[in-house]
């Protein structure tokens, strides 16, 4: 039995190996230019956090990446490009939080709960992508915004849609499911803003926990307020 079992461990380490050196692996020159694209995004993410999306310009993310203008157009078109690339990570990031918080629920309340909490757990220590994601929000609303950004957050939004539906249990218009889901991602972003204010650089669940029922209690309100006076499905 023993040795049966030292067999499938060491069968197991030999599969692992194997599956690890199968993955290509990345050359001096393409390590390179992974790690100056990343410095680039890296110094953009923080200056749009520093001066914000529109007084940022590719001149400063040269300056503050040390490295040339011409280094900049090999990786990147413009600076819409790079804004693009880093709210589509920040949006990915989140849907992913989103889902794996929220994974089973069945409970409305538990839901809302879970998106609120997963939000704040996907931005804790990362002020700069809260930032960047604050922004590109804004910049939907505007007439003339950056190009490229609407699909991330469309994506975003369609991931709470589809956790919203999946609990709500009636055959919402996908007019209203829309509705409701940029409503609940309006409400998570104006608490987290609030409690990241408030909470003086505490820990902005522990501070606002009883703020976080309060929000789960009007979100439910409203979302059954918005429902159809039908029977549910």
């Amino acid at each position: 039995m023993v040795a049966n079992e030292l067999l499938v461990g060491e069968c197991k380490v030999v599969n692992a190996v194997k599956k690890e050196e199968s993955r290509p692996r990345m050359t001096r020159q393409e390590r390179r230019v992974f790690k100056t694209r990343n410095k680039l995004l890296s110094a953009s993410s923080r200056l749009f956090a520093d001066k914000g999306i529109d007084l940022t310009t590719i001149d400063d993310i040269t300056e503050r990446a040390d490295l040339g203008k011409g280094t900049f157009y090999y990786h990147f078109n413009s600076k819409e490009e790079v804004i693009t690339e880093l709210i589509s990570s920040v949006c990915e990031g989140l849907v992913s939080s989103i889902e794996k918080k929220t994974e089973g629920v069945t409970d409305l309340p538990e839901l809302l709960d879970g998106i609120i909490v997963a939000h704040i757990e996907f931005f804790s220590n990362r002020w700069d992508d809260y930032v960047l994601y604050f922004q590109g929000r804004a910049d939907l609303k505007l007439k003339e915004g950056y190009s490229g950004i609407e699909e991330p957050f469309l994506n975003y939004l369609a991931a709470i849609e589809k956790q919203l539906d999946s609990v709500i249990k009636y055959n919402l218009p996908k007019p209203l499911l829309s509705r409701i889901a940029c409503a609940v991602a309006g409400f998570v972003s104006g608490y987290y803003s609030f409690s990241v204010i408030a909470s003086t650089g505490e820990d902005v669940d522990r501070t606002l926990h009883s703020l976080r029922g309060a929000l789960v209690a009007s979100l439910c309100r409203f979302i059954k307020e918005a429902l159809p006076s039908s029977e549910p499905k």
